[in-house]
């Protein structure tokens, strides 16, 4: 039976269903990609049980994050969400949100797929770590600095190295279950 878990799983249900069912399963939908790492920036200072426990405001108050809806946010959403309790309530963030769903739109314009530009930072792979606990696990790698800088070139607000390398891991691009997690299985995949 599996037990363990990485170290920076609490004992809250809704971190463990978290890190048994959803982080470092790969993602490749765009769409849902462009909602994780806006909840990934959302996070930019907080815990990331504080952005799970308020997940489904997020797509309530922000149209199920799809791009072409945000994008049309004007100052009655803009105070619409600064009034949200069930969201985080600063300016600057409800604004990069609605700025990189332009920036996400403006790439989908030029032909761009979101999800191959993201995964080309892995060369399409997922990257298998094999760190022994968590004191090994960088909070940024090459790779996440490229994305970062790649993503900012484009307009995107909120996307430094260390936002893109917690987005990456939850999102599968990098497997980063430690070897003292009983999850390490997904080491196989």
């Amino acid at each position: 039976m599996l037990g363990r878990r990485c170290s920076w799983v609490t004992d809250d249900q809704l971190y463990i269903d978290y890190h048994d069912n959803e982080w470092s399963v790969p993602c490749h939908d765009s769409q849902d990609l462009f909602a994780k790492l806006m909840l990934e920036g959302q996070q930019a200072g907080l815990s990331w049980l504080t952005i799970l426990k308020r997940r489904h405001t997020f797509y309530q108050a922000y149209a199920g994050f799809v791009p072409e809806k945000i994008a049309l946010f004007d100052q009655q959403d803009m105070g619409r969400l600064l009034n949200e309790r069930g969201v985080i309530r600063s300016k600057l963030k409800i604004k990069a949100i609605i700025n990189n769903a332009k920036c996400y739109l403006n790439m989908k314009a030029q032909g761009v797929s979101f999800s191959e530009f993201l995964w080309g930072f892995v060369d399409h792979r997922v990257t298998v770590n094999r760190w022994p606990n968590a004191s090994f696990v960088p909070t940024q790698t090459v790779q996440s600095m490229s994305m970062s800088n790649a993503l900012q070139q484009q307009g995107f607000k909120y996307v430094g190295p260390v936002i893109c390398y917690a987005f990456m891991q939850a999102i599968g691009m990098v497997n980063d279950h430690t070897l003292d997690c009983d999850w390490c299985h997904r080491h196989k995949a």
